[in-house]
């Protein structure tokens, strides 16, 4: 479990047993558009209500198994403006689309988080219903595509849809402009990397069996290719994220 992701699961499930015990607390933290320019910290708030058991179960497990390695990959700074401006993108788009739809539910900043790693991973599978493998990158072709003919089609759901595709419009636009500042991300590559093979240490003390289930597999998965190809095929993503999984007491000091 990375820090932001553990953060916002206490945060959002902490929320709704306030608005279970204290429903009055709700209406002041709703965004609802027409209210925006009197209530500017709605677009932050709605983020962590939500209209049910079954509503905050869902986005909750999306938050836990897409959120700790796209935190683990851009870092938790990164991490946290991802979540925010997606759920900001999100509420921005509704308040275009749908003026008159008040909004509530942490959707639109999961989707963010989603889109992430589909473009950080795309060929990894996910278990719809867990029995059906599907692609990552397939699983939201399929939500744009549904959240688009729902959306447009005014479908009376109860769900807000333009506020999903806002999720993912946001998270795109946000991880392009990360991208696109080529000098700092390779400076910054570069001083990860070199942090990175001085944490490492005794690598081979990792045991895959003590690592969580969401992170088992990457880690099988680094750790293979560190046996057929040497630790230094690995990117500075993969290491920085192998460093989380050896033991304290393996590292080796860094140097002055």
């Amino acid at each position: 479990m990375t820090p932001w992701v553990k953060r916002l699961l206490f945060a959002n499930i902490g929320m709704f047993f306030v608005q279970m015990t204290a429903p009055g607390l709700l209406e002041p933290l709703v965004f609802v558009p027409v209210l925006a320019l009197t209530r500017p910290w709605t677009i932050v708030t709605y983020m962590f209500l939500h209209g049910g058991v079954m509503h905050i179960l869902f986005n909750m497990i999306g938050l836990y198994f897409f959120g700790p390695r796209v935190e683990a990959q851009l870092g938790s700074r990164r991490f946290i403006t991802l979540y925010i401006l997606s759920g900001a993108a999100g509420g921005l788009l509704s308040s275009i689309l749908a003026p008159q739809a008040a909004l509530i539910g942490a959707s639109a900043a999961v989707y963010g988080v989603m889109l992430a790693y589909a473009m950080f991973w795309p060929r990894d599978e996910v278990f719809l219903w867990g029995l059906v493998p599907v692609q990552v990158r397939w699983l939201i072709a399929f939500v744009t595509a549904f959240s688009l003919f729902s959306g447009f089609g005014g479908r009376s759901d109860g769900v807000a849809h333009f506020a999903h595709l806002g999720g993912f419009a946001g998270a795109f636009l946000y991880l392009r402009w990360l991208e696109s500042r080529k000098g700092l991300v390779r400076f910054k590559k570069r001083a990860t990397a070199a942090v990175s093979e001085r944490a490492l240490g005794n690598w081979r003390n990792v045991d895959p069996k003590s690592v969580h289930e969401v992170n088992r597999d990457e880690v099988n998965r680094i750790l293979d290719k560190i046996n057929a190809s040497g630790l230094a095929s690995l990117t500075p993503q993969e290491k920085v994220f192998l460093t989380h999984f050896v033991p304290l007491d393996d590292r080796m000091p860094p140097t002055t």
